[in-house]
């Protein structure tokens, strides 16, 4: 789809969202389910599977008739329709555009990512403060495709000393799970390529100490031997046993 085709954009990644030319668009919480039940389904989707998983209590009669109730009160930004409805199946038309077919398309086509625009669209979860329990799988999906997408990112920048952008990736992974251990050791094995052997250290730290209050558990020896030459040295040897090196006062003293 061209971009010039779509009148309504749709964001469903970080929280949802409804914009006509610039202008936010207000939808109510049935109409912000609906709209998002499609944008995951991606295809037509019968009337039938919509209205049994958006109001799973009650007959299937009720069910149906609030899917009607809902379509009948979405708003028409832009005179348009936010939904394409038949006699038996639901989708979005071709004129609304959305983030997460954007990022799904990114991830499909990963060794073309260049900007940092694209780098963002990967930085998001589905509708990560949503709790409907028939969101978790997709939201799931997407966030391992991604995270997966962004660590690869980094090791190819790095891999061709494009740092920069590296460290762009490395952070984006970082900060959607500072626990994920893969994603740490790419972005440490950035700073060590591009000799900032202070980075490096001060992440493996902070991800040390995470990892130790979080969750109780010490960093794998595969992390800890990234930056073994740096905590073999004597003040971090010092300062991680819990004291300062006062070699210089021993030596003081031994005048």
């Amino acid at each position: 789809m061209s971009s010039t085709s779509v009148r309504v954009s749709l964001t469903v990644l970080g929280g949802f969202g409804l914009h006509s030319r610039g202008r936010d668009v207000t939808v109510a919480p049935a109409g912000q389910r609906l709209l998002t039940y499609l944008a995951i389904a991606r295809r037509q989707t019968t009337r039938s599977s919509v209205a049994a998983t958006l109001w799973p209590d009650g007959t299937d009669g009720q069910a149906a008739a609030n899917l009607r109730s809902t379509l009948r009160r979405l708003p028409r930004p832009d005179d348009v329709s936010l939904v394409t409805a038949g006699p038996s199946h639901l989708s979005l038309p071709p004129w609304i555009g959305v983030d997460l077919w954007e990022a799904q398309d990114l991830l499909g086509r990963l060794d073309e990512v260049r900007t940092e625009a694209e780098v963002r669209l990967l930085h998001e979860d589905l509708l990560p403060d949503w709790v409907p329990e028939w969101i978790d799988a997709a939201r799931e999906h997407h966030r391992q495709r991604r995270l997966h997408a962004l660590e690869r990112l980094c090791r190819r920048h790095r891999a061709a000393g494009d740092y920069e952008q590296a460290i762009t990736a490395g952070l984006a992974a970082v900060g959607s799970e500072p626990l994920r251990e893969t994603a740490q050791r790419e972005l440490i094995e950035v700073y060590l390529a591009e000799g900032n052997h202070a980075e490096a250290l001060r992440q493996y730290q902070s991800y040390r100490r995470r990892l130790r209050e979080e969750l109780g558990l010490a960093p794998s020896p595969a992390i800890r031997a990234l930056v073994a030459p740096l905590l073999g040295r004597p003040a971090d040897t010092s300062a991680a046993a819990g004291r300062p090196w006062r070699g210089a006062s021993r030596r003081a003293t031994s005048r």
